[in-house]
C-alpha cells in the first residue's frame, strides 16, 4: 500500500468513527494522519481533530475544554471554503455555530442535544 492510500485509509477511518459517534477514536485516526504525514491541508485535519475532541470533552462533562476546542477548530475551518475532502466547509461552520449556541445555553453537559453535532457528509 502506498502513502496516499495509507493517508486516505486513516482519513476515512476517522470519518467512520466520527459518524458512528465514536469521537475519541475519530480523533485518534485523524491524529495519526496529522502527525505521521505532512499534509497540505494539515490545518483542516487539525480542525477535525479539535472538533472530535470537543465532543469527547463534552461527554466527559468538561464544558470549558469543549468550548475551547470548538473555538479553535472554527479558526482552522475558516481557512478553507467550498467543498474540502468532500465536506461542505460553509455548512460545517454554520453547524458549528449552532453547537456553540447550544453550548452557551447548557447548564450541564449532560443536557446537550447530540443532534446538533455536525454530520460531516
Amino acid at each position: 500500500m502506498n502513502e496516499e492510500e495509507q493517508k486516505n485509509i486513516l482519513f476515512q477511518e476517522g470519518l467512520s468513527h466520527y459518524r458512528s459517534k465514536d469521537y475519541f477514536e475519530a480523533h485518534e485516526s485523524w491524529e495519526d494522519l496529522w502527525s505521521d504525514y505532512y499534509l497540505e491541508d494539515r490545518k483542516f485535519v487539525q480542525g477535525l481533530i479539535q472538533l472530535a475532541v470537543s465532543f469527547v470533552h463534552l461527554g466527559n462533562g468538561n464544558m470549558n475544554g469543549a468550548k475551547s476546542l470548538l473555538n479553535k477548530c472554527t479558526e482552522k475551518f475558516k481557512l478553507f471554503s467550498g467543498i474540502h475532502r468532500d465536506i461542505d466547509v460553509n455548512q460545517l461552520l454554520d453547524e458549528i455555530s449552532e453547537v456553540k449556541k447550544a453550548y452557551e445555553k447548557l447548564g450541564d453537559a449532560k443536557d446537550f442535544d447530540w443532534s446538533f453535532v455536525p454530520k460531516l457528509d
